[in-house]
Protein backbone atom coordinates (compact mmCIF):
# COMPACT_ATOMS: atom_id res chain seq x y z
CA UNK A 1 0.00 0.00 0.00
CA UNK A 2 0.93 3.84 -0.92
CA UNK A 3 -0.17 7.05 0.37
CA UNK A 4 -1.17 8.97 -2.66
CA UNK A 5 -2.33 12.29 -3.40
CA UNK A 6 -2.72 14.55 -6.06
CA UNK A 7 -0.10 17.54 -6.59
CA UNK A 8 -2.45 19.83 -4.07
CA UNK A 9 -1.00 17.21 -1.70
CA UNK A 10 -4.61 17.00 -0.27
CA UNK A 11 -6.11 14.39 0.08
CA UNK A 12 -3.82 11.90 0.73
CA UNK A 13 -5.39 8.32 0.35
CA UNK A 14 -3.52 5.51 1.24
CA UNK A 15 -4.00 2.81 -2.51
CA UNK A 16 -2.51 0.07 -3.66
CA UNK A 17 -0.17 0.80 -6.85
CA UNK A 18 0.72 -1.48 -9.31
CA UNK A 19 2.94 -0.69 -12.34
CA UNK A 20 2.34 -1.60 -15.72
CA UNK A 21 4.83 -1.78 -18.30
CA UNK A 22 3.05 -3.64 -20.98
CA UNK A 23 -0.15 -4.05 -22.76
CA UNK A 24 -0.57 -7.08 -21.01
CA UNK A 25 0.12 -6.04 -17.31
CA UNK A 26 -2.77 -3.36 -18.03
CA UNK A 27 -4.98 -6.56 -18.91
CA UNK A 28 -4.34 -8.59 -16.22
CA UNK A 29 -4.97 -5.54 -14.20
CA UNK A 30 -8.04 -4.55 -15.64
CA UNK A 31 -9.44 -7.50 -15.51
CA UNK A 32 -8.53 -8.59 -11.52
CA UNK A 33 -10.14 -5.51 -9.96
CA UNK A 34 -11.88 -1.65 -10.45
CA UNK A 35 -9.19 0.63 -10.92
CA UNK A 36 -8.07 3.89 -12.19
CA UNK A 37 -5.18 4.18 -14.61
CA UNK A 38 -2.65 7.18 -12.73
CA UNK A 39 -0.34 9.25 -15.05
CA UNK A 40 2.63 11.71 -12.96
CA UNK A 41 -0.33 12.66 -11.03
CA UNK A 42 -0.32 16.02 -12.04
CA UNK A 43 -4.11 16.18 -11.13
CA UNK A 44 -4.39 18.42 -8.23
CA UNK A 45 -6.96 16.62 -6.26
CA UNK A 46 -8.33 12.93 -6.04
CA UNK A 47 -9.15 12.03 -9.67
CA UNK A 48 -6.26 9.80 -9.65
CA UNK A 49 -6.76 7.37 -7.05
CA UNK A 50 -8.53 4.48 -6.06
CA UNK A 51 -8.12 2.90 -2.85
CA UNK A 52 -8.25 -0.79 -4.19
CA UNK A 53 -6.23 -0.66 -7.36
CA UNK A 54 -4.01 2.17 -8.98
CA UNK A 55 -2.28 1.84 -11.86
CA UNK A 56 0.58 3.25 -12.49
CA UNK A 57 1.68 3.99 -16.11
CA UNK A 58 4.26 5.99 -16.04
CA UNK A 59 5.94 2.36 -16.95
CA UNK A 60 4.60 2.82 -20.78
CA UNK A 61 7.19 5.28 -21.50
CA UNK A 62 7.38 4.55 -25.34
CA UNK A 63 7.44 6.71 -27.73
CA UNK A 64 6.83 4.58 -30.90
CA UNK A 65 7.06 6.41 -34.33
CA UNK A 66 7.25 9.99 -35.69
CA UNK A 67 6.66 11.51 -39.02
CA UNK A 68 6.45 15.24 -40.10
CA UNK A 69 4.80 16.35 -36.74
CA UNK A 70 2.39 13.14 -36.20
CA UNK A 71 3.80 11.25 -32.91
CA UNK A 72 2.38 7.94 -31.76
CA UNK A 73 3.69 7.17 -27.94
CA UNK A 74 2.31 5.35 -24.88
CA UNK A 75 0.56 7.10 -22.42
CA UNK A 76 3.33 7.21 -19.90
CA UNK A 77 5.47 9.66 -21.92
CA UNK A 78 5.83 13.21 -20.05
CA UNK A 79 4.59 16.05 -22.44
CA UNK A 80 8.93 17.32 -21.33
CA UNK A 81 10.07 14.32 -22.93
CA UNK A 82 8.33 15.21 -26.58
CA UNK A 83 9.35 18.65 -25.63
CA UNK A 84 13.17 18.00 -24.85
CA UNK A 85 13.17 15.16 -28.67
CA UNK A 86 11.39 17.28 -30.48
CA UNK A 87 11.47 21.11 -29.96
CA UNK A 88 15.25 20.56 -31.16
CA UNK A 89 13.89 19.30 -34.62
CA UNK A 90 11.46 22.12 -34.85
CA UNK A 91 8.52 20.93 -33.44
CA UNK A 92 6.05 22.26 -30.05
CA UNK A 93 3.04 20.55 -28.33
CA UNK A 94 -0.14 22.08 -30.24
CA UNK A 95 -1.81 22.39 -27.21
CA UNK A 96 -0.11 22.57 -23.62
CA UNK A 97 -1.28 23.31 -20.24
CA UNK A 98 0.64 24.95 -17.86
CA UNK A 99 3.14 22.18 -16.65
CA UNK A 100 5.39 19.73 -18.99
CA UNK A 101 5.17 16.77 -16.14
CA UNK A 102 1.75 15.99 -17.69
CA UNK A 103 1.53 12.52 -18.81
CA UNK A 104 0.18 11.86 -22.72
CA UNK A 105 -2.46 9.48 -21.15
CA UNK A 106 -3.41 12.02 -18.21
CA UNK A 107 -3.42 14.92 -20.88
CA UNK A 108 -5.60 13.14 -22.91
CA UNK A 109 -7.92 11.78 -19.94
CA UNK A 110 -8.78 15.49 -18.73
CA UNK A 111 -8.86 17.30 -21.76
CA UNK A 112 -6.22 19.38 -21.11
CA UNK A 113 -6.40 23.86 -22.16
CA UNK A 114 -3.59 26.18 -22.81
CA UNK A 115 -2.99 29.85 -22.92
CA UNK A 116 -4.03 29.19 -26.86
CA UNK A 117 -7.95 27.89 -25.99
CA UNK A 118 -9.66 31.19 -27.88
CA UNK A 119 -7.76 29.79 -31.09
CA UNK A 120 -7.06 26.27 -30.86
CA UNK A 121 -8.73 25.05 -28.59
CA UNK A 122 -8.46 21.26 -26.10
CA UNK A 123 -6.06 18.94 -26.16
CA UNK A 124 -9.07 17.29 -28.65
CA UNK A 125 -7.31 19.34 -31.19
CA UNK A 126 -4.05 17.45 -31.28
CA UNK A 127 -5.43 14.20 -31.07
CA UNK A 128 -5.86 11.58 -34.02
CA UNK A 129 -6.86 8.67 -32.35
CA UNK A 130 -6.83 6.87 -28.81
CA UNK A 131 -6.40 3.63 -28.44
CA UNK A 132 -8.37 2.47 -25.39
CA UNK A 133 -8.73 -0.92 -22.99
CA UNK A 134 -12.28 -1.32 -22.12
CA UNK A 135 -13.45 -3.16 -18.90
CA UNK A 136 -13.23 -6.96 -20.89
CA UNK A 137 -9.59 -6.36 -21.54
CA UNK A 138 -10.44 -5.34 -25.46
CA UNK A 139 -8.44 -2.29 -26.76
CA UNK A 140 -10.81 -0.40 -29.21
CA UNK A 141 -8.76 2.59 -32.10
CA UNK A 142 -11.14 5.32 -31.23
CA UNK A 143 -11.11 8.39 -33.22
CA UNK A 144 -13.11 11.59 -33.97
CA UNK A 145 -15.73 9.29 -35.81
CA UNK A 146 -16.26 7.33 -32.31
CA UNK A 147 -19.00 8.77 -29.67
CA UNK A 148 -16.61 7.18 -27.18
CA UNK A 149 -13.46 8.70 -28.09
CA UNK A 150 -15.45 12.23 -26.97
CA UNK A 151 -16.32 11.02 -23.99
CA UNK A 152 -12.72 10.12 -23.03
CA UNK A 153 -11.54 12.88 -23.80
CA UNK A 154 -12.12 14.86 -20.71
CA UNK A 155 -13.50 11.70 -18.77
CA UNK A 156 -10.52 11.99 -16.46
CA UNK A 157 -9.69 8.08 -16.55
CA UNK A 158 -13.37 6.56 -16.29
CA UNK A 159 -14.02 5.06 -19.83
CA UNK A 160 -10.69 3.08 -19.75
CA UNK A 161 -7.23 2.72 -19.56
CA UNK A 162 -5.38 4.54 -22.13
CA UNK A 163 -2.53 2.91 -23.90
CA UNK A 164 -1.39 5.23 -26.16
CA UNK A 165 -2.37 7.93 -29.22
CA UNK A 166 -1.41 9.52 -32.25
CA UNK A 167 -1.43 12.77 -31.73
CA UNK A 168 0.16 15.68 -33.98
CA UNK A 169 2.65 18.77 -33.24
CA UNK A 170 3.08 22.30 -34.74
CA UNK A 171 5.84 22.88 -36.41
CA UNK A 172 7.88 26.15 -34.97
CA UNK A 173 10.93 28.23 -36.28
CA UNK A 174 12.86 28.66 -32.88
CA UNK A 175 12.59 27.93 -29.01
CA UNK A 176 11.70 31.66 -28.29
CA UNK A 177 8.23 33.31 -27.53
CA UNK A 178 7.76 37.32 -28.38
CA UNK A 179 6.06 38.18 -25.30
CA UNK A 180 3.74 41.20 -24.43
CA UNK A 181 3.28 42.37 -20.91
CA UNK A 182 0.21 44.54 -19.96
CA UNK A 183 -0.21 46.11 -17.02
CA UNK A 184 -3.44 46.57 -16.20
CA UNK A 185 -5.29 48.02 -13.03
CA UNK A 186 -8.76 46.24 -12.94
CA UNK A 187 -10.85 43.05 -14.05
CA UNK A 188 -12.93 45.27 -16.48
CA UNK A 189 -9.50 46.89 -17.93
CA UNK A 190 -8.06 43.05 -18.21
CA UNK A 191 -11.62 41.82 -19.54
CA UNK A 192 -11.74 44.27 -22.61
CA UNK A 193 -7.62 43.73 -23.38
CA UNK A 194 -8.57 40.21 -23.65
CA UNK A 195 -11.13 41.02 -26.04
CA UNK A 196 -9.49 43.62 -27.98
CA UNK A 197 -6.19 40.86 -28.53
CA UNK A 198 -8.45 37.66 -29.11
CA UNK A 199 -6.09 37.59 -32.40
CA UNK A 200 -3.08 36.43 -30.21
CA UNK A 201 -1.94 33.39 -30.43
CA UNK A 202 -1.33 33.09 -26.87
CA UNK A 203 -2.72 34.94 -23.62
CA UNK A 204 -2.90 34.26 -19.92
CA UNK A 205 -3.29 37.05 -16.98
CA UNK A 206 -2.40 36.69 -13.72
CA UNK A 207 -4.68 39.09 -11.67
CA UNK A 208 -4.57 39.96 -7.88
CA UNK A 209 -7.55 38.87 -6.32
CA UNK A 210 -7.38 40.11 -2.62
CA UNK A 211 -8.43 43.57 -2.85
CA UNK A 212 -11.79 43.03 -5.07
CA UNK A 213 -12.59 43.66 -8.48
CA UNK A 214 -12.16 47.36 -8.54
CA UNK A 215 -8.50 47.26 -7.71
CA UNK A 216 -7.77 43.68 -9.17
CA UNK A 217 -4.41 44.42 -10.77
CA UNK A 218 -3.33 42.47 -13.70
CA UNK A 219 -0.54 41.32 -15.72
CA UNK A 220 -1.69 39.88 -18.85
CA UNK A 221 1.32 37.90 -20.92
CA UNK A 222 0.49 37.72 -24.45
CA UNK A 223 2.42 35.51 -27.04
CA UNK A 224 3.44 34.20 -30.43
CA UNK A 225 6.22 31.77 -31.36
CA UNK A 226 9.18 33.35 -32.52
CA UNK A 227 10.59 33.41 -35.89
CA UNK A 228 14.19 33.22 -36.75
CA UNK A 229 13.79 36.90 -38.25
CA UNK A 230 13.55 38.13 -34.55
CA UNK A 231 16.32 36.68 -33.57
CA UNK A 232 19.79 38.41 -32.81
CA UNK A 233 22.54 37.55 -35.36
CA UNK A 234 24.29 34.61 -33.96
CA UNK A 235 21.50 32.92 -31.63
CA UNK A 236 20.65 29.14 -31.74
CA UNK A 237 16.83 29.26 -32.87
CA UNK A 238 16.48 25.58 -31.89
CA UNK A 239 18.92 25.17 -29.26
CA UNK A 240 16.54 23.51 -25.90
CA UNK A 241 18.48 24.92 -22.99
CA UNK A 242 18.14 22.48 -20.02
CA UNK A 243 17.55 24.69 -16.88
CA UNK A 244 18.06 24.30 -13.35
CA UNK A 245 15.19 24.53 -10.73
CA UNK A 246 15.42 26.70 -7.82
CA UNK A 247 14.10 24.09 -4.13
CA UNK A 248 11.09 24.72 -2.41
CA UNK A 249 12.30 22.74 1.10
CA UNK A 250 9.52 23.73 3.10
CA UNK A 251 5.87 25.73 3.21
CA UNK A 252 5.59 29.27 3.94
CA UNK A 253 3.70 30.57 7.18
CA UNK A 254 -0.35 30.69 6.86
CA UNK A 255 -0.20 34.25 7.72
CA UNK A 256 1.32 35.04 3.69
CA UNK A 257 -2.10 33.84 2.27
CA UNK A 258 -4.36 36.53 4.78
CA UNK A 259 -5.19 40.14 4.63
CA UNK A 260 -1.90 42.81 4.90
CA UNK A 261 0.77 39.95 3.84
CA UNK A 262 -1.12 38.97 0.56
CA UNK A 263 -1.77 41.99 -0.72
CA UNK A 264 1.66 43.18 -0.18
CA UNK A 265 3.41 40.13 -1.77
CA UNK A 266 0.82 40.52 -4.85
CA UNK A 267 1.60 44.31 -4.91
CA UNK A 268 5.25 43.89 -5.17
CA UNK A 269 4.38 40.68 -7.33
CA UNK A 270 2.52 43.51 -10.09
CA UNK A 271 5.19 46.32 -9.64
CA UNK A 272 7.61 44.13 -10.78
CA UNK A 273 5.96 43.37 -13.66
CA UNK A 274 4.78 46.46 -14.55
CA UNK A 275 8.12 47.43 -14.96
CA UNK A 276 8.85 44.84 -17.55
CA UNK A 277 5.72 45.78 -19.48
CA UNK A 278 6.40 45.54 -23.37
CA UNK A 279 7.93 43.36 -25.61
CA UNK A 280 10.59 41.40 -25.22
CA UNK A 281 11.68 37.88 -26.47
CA UNK A 282 11.43 35.12 -23.58
CA UNK A 283 12.34 30.95 -23.83
CA UNK A 284 9.60 28.38 -24.06
CA UNK A 285 10.32 27.57 -20.61
CA UNK A 286 10.00 30.44 -18.88
CA UNK A 287 6.60 31.67 -20.82
CA UNK A 288 5.03 28.31 -20.47
CA UNK A 289 5.85 26.66 -17.75
CA UNK A 290 6.59 29.00 -15.11
CA UNK A 291 5.78 27.47 -11.92
CA UNK A 292 8.15 24.09 -13.53
CA UNK A 293 11.36 26.20 -12.50
CA UNK A 294 10.42 25.32 -8.65
CA UNK A 295 11.36 22.19 -7.36
CA UNK A 296 8.00 20.97 -5.73
CA UNK A 297 6.66 24.65 -5.92
CA UNK A 298 3.17 22.45 -3.96
CA UNK A 299 5.21 22.28 -0.81
CA UNK A 300 4.88 26.08 -0.37
CA UNK A 301 1.27 25.79 1.41
CA UNK A 302 2.66 23.28 3.88
CA UNK A 303 1.97 20.08 5.16
CA UNK A 304 -1.62 20.35 4.90
CA UNK A 305 -1.23 20.92 1.00
CA UNK A 306 -3.22 23.11 -1.28
CA UNK A 307 -6.85 23.05 -3.06
CA UNK A 308 -7.46 24.81 -6.39
CA UNK A 309 -10.51 26.41 -7.80
CA UNK A 310 -10.95 26.51 -10.99
CA UNK A 311 -13.84 27.78 -12.85
CA UNK A 312 -15.58 28.19 -16.35
CA UNK A 313 -18.43 31.21 -17.10
CA UNK A 314 -20.11 31.87 -19.72
CA UNK A 315 -19.17 34.81 -21.66
CA UNK A 316 -22.59 36.66 -21.03
CA UNK A 317 -22.15 36.28 -17.73
CA UNK A 318 -18.54 36.25 -17.20
CA UNK A 319 -18.05 39.73 -16.42
CA UNK A 320 -20.61 40.06 -13.38
CA UNK A 321 -19.35 36.30 -12.60
CA UNK A 322 -15.50 36.98 -11.90
CA UNK A 323 -16.58 39.89 -10.15
CA UNK A 324 -18.79 38.60 -7.70
CA UNK A 325 -16.13 35.64 -7.19
CA UNK A 326 -13.33 38.22 -6.49
CA UNK A 327 -15.55 40.18 -4.27
CA UNK A 328 -15.83 37.18 -1.87
CA UNK A 329 -12.36 36.59 -2.08
CA UNK A 330 -11.12 40.16 -0.81
CA UNK A 331 -14.42 39.68 1.57
CA UNK A 332 -13.21 36.18 3.47
CA UNK A 333 -9.92 38.03 4.00
CA UNK A 334 -7.79 34.78 2.16
CA UNK A 335 -6.59 35.04 -0.79
CA UNK A 336 -4.48 33.70 -3.60
CA UNK A 337 -1.09 34.15 -4.62
CA UNK A 338 -1.71 32.02 -8.03
CA UNK A 339 -4.60 33.55 -9.39
CA UNK A 340 -5.18 32.96 -13.30
CA UNK A 341 -7.35 34.26 -16.20
CA UNK A 342 -7.76 33.17 -19.80
CA UNK A 343 -10.44 33.19 -22.07
CA UNK A 344 -12.02 30.52 -23.68
CA UNK A 345 -12.93 29.80 -27.37
CA UNK A 346 -15.88 27.17 -28.17
CA UNK A 347 -16.37 24.04 -26.34
CA UNK A 348 -15.59 20.69 -28.17
CA UNK A 349 -16.75 17.14 -26.98
CA UNK A 350 -18.78 15.68 -24.43
CA UNK A 351 -17.35 16.23 -21.15
CA UNK A 352 -14.46 18.92 -21.16
CA UNK A 353 -14.05 21.56 -19.36
CA UNK A 354 -13.72 24.84 -21.48
CA UNK A 355 -16.30 27.05 -22.55
CA UNK A 356 -16.89 29.67 -24.86
CA UNK A 357 -16.03 32.39 -22.09
CA UNK A 358 -13.37 32.76 -19.24
CA UNK A 359 -11.96 30.53 -16.66
CA UNK A 360 -10.62 31.87 -12.98
CA UNK A 361 -7.99 29.44 -11.55
CA UNK A 362 -6.85 29.95 -7.57
CA UNK A 363 -4.99 28.18 -5.05
CA UNK A 364 -5.84 28.51 -1.48
CA UNK A 365 -3.76 26.61 1.12
CA UNK A 366 -6.11 23.14 2.73
CA UNK A 367 -7.89 24.83 5.89
CA UNK A 368 -11.32 25.03 6.99
CA UNK A 369 -11.22 28.43 6.18
CA UNK A 370 -10.60 27.76 2.76
CA UNK A 371 -12.85 25.38 2.03
CA UNK A 372 -16.10 27.56 3.45
CA UNK A 373 -14.94 30.13 1.23
CA UNK A 374 -15.09 27.53 -1.71
CA UNK A 375 -18.69 26.36 -1.13
CA UNK A 376 -19.70 30.32 -1.57
CA UNK A 377 -17.52 30.23 -4.82
CA UNK A 378 -19.29 27.14 -6.00
CA UNK A 379 -22.47 29.36 -5.30
CA UNK A 380 -21.43 31.86 -7.04
CA UNK A 381 -20.24 29.67 -10.11
CA UNK A 382 -23.62 28.02 -10.51
CA UNK A 383 -25.47 31.12 -10.68
CA UNK A 384 -23.96 32.76 -13.11
CA UNK A 385 -24.11 28.48 -15.54
CA UNK A 386 -20.42 28.34 -14.75
CA UNK A 387 -18.70 24.95 -14.52
CA UNK A 388 -15.78 23.33 -12.49
CA UNK A 389 -12.57 21.72 -13.69
CA UNK A 390 -12.22 18.26 -12.77
CA UNK A 391 -8.59 17.92 -12.88
CA UNK A 392 -8.00 20.90 -10.30
CA UNK A 393 -10.90 19.23 -7.95
CA UNK A 394 -10.16 17.83 -4.78
CA UNK A 395 -13.36 18.36 -2.18
CA UNK A 396 -16.57 19.26 -4.82
CA UNK A 397 -19.97 17.39 -3.13
CA UNK A 398 -21.59 15.44 -5.80
CA UNK A 399 -24.79 17.91 -5.53
CA UNK A 400 -22.56 21.02 -7.10
CA UNK A 401 -21.12 18.44 -9.88
CA UNK A 402 -24.65 16.71 -10.43
CA UNK A 403 -25.78 20.60 -11.06
CA UNK A 404 -24.37 20.01 -14.58
CA UNK A 405 -26.21 18.46 -16.97
CA UNK A 406 -23.00 16.50 -18.58
CA UNK A 407 -21.89 15.01 -15.16
CA UNK A 408 -25.40 13.59 -15.45
CA UNK A 409 -24.96 12.60 -19.17
CA UNK A 410 -21.56 10.82 -17.97
CA UNK A 411 -22.83 8.67 -15.19
CA UNK A 412 -25.61 7.47 -16.95
CA UNK A 413 -23.42 6.39 -20.26
CA UNK A 414 -20.89 5.01 -18.05
CA UNK A 415 -23.42 2.59 -16.52
CA UNK A 416 -24.90 1.74 -19.60
CA UNK A 417 -21.87 0.74 -21.02
CA UNK A 418 -20.90 -1.16 -17.58
CA UNK A 419 -18.17 0.86 -16.94
CA UNK A 420 -18.68 2.50 -13.50
CA UNK A 421 -17.91 -0.72 -11.84
CA UNK A 422 -14.50 -1.49 -13.19
CA UNK A 423 -12.82 2.39 -13.58
CA UNK A 424 -13.51 4.30 -10.71
CA UNK A 425 -11.25 7.11 -8.56
CA UNK A 426 -12.07 8.64 -5.29
CA UNK A 427 -13.10 11.23 -7.27
CA UNK A 428 -15.73 9.48 -9.30
CA UNK A 429 -16.93 7.90 -6.30
CA UNK A 430 -17.45 11.89 -4.06
CA UNK A 431 -19.04 13.10 -7.13
CA UNK A 432 -21.28 10.20 -8.07
CA UNK A 433 -19.86 9.74 -11.31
Amino acid sequence: MSMLSGWGRFPKVECHVVTARSEADVRAAVLASPLIARGNGRAYGDAAMNRGLTLDMTGMDRMLSFDDGVLVAEAGVLLGDIIHTFLPRGWFPMVTPGTKYVSLGGAIAADVHGKNHHIDGSFRACVDWIDLMGPDGTVTRLGAQDDLFHWTLGGMGLTGVILRAQIRLRAVETTFIRQETRALTSLSETLTAFESTLDAPYSVAWIDCSDGPHHGHSLLLLGQHATKADLSAGTPPLKVRHKGKLPVPFGAPPFVFRGVWLRGINGVYWLRGAKRAGTRLVDWDSYFYPLDALNNWNRAYGRRGFIQFQCALPLNTATAGLAELMQAIAASGSGSTLSVIKRFGPQSGHFSFPMPGYTLALDFPATERSLALMEQLDAITLAHQGRFYLAKDARMPEAVAKADPRAVAFAAMRAQAGLTDRFTSVQSERLGL
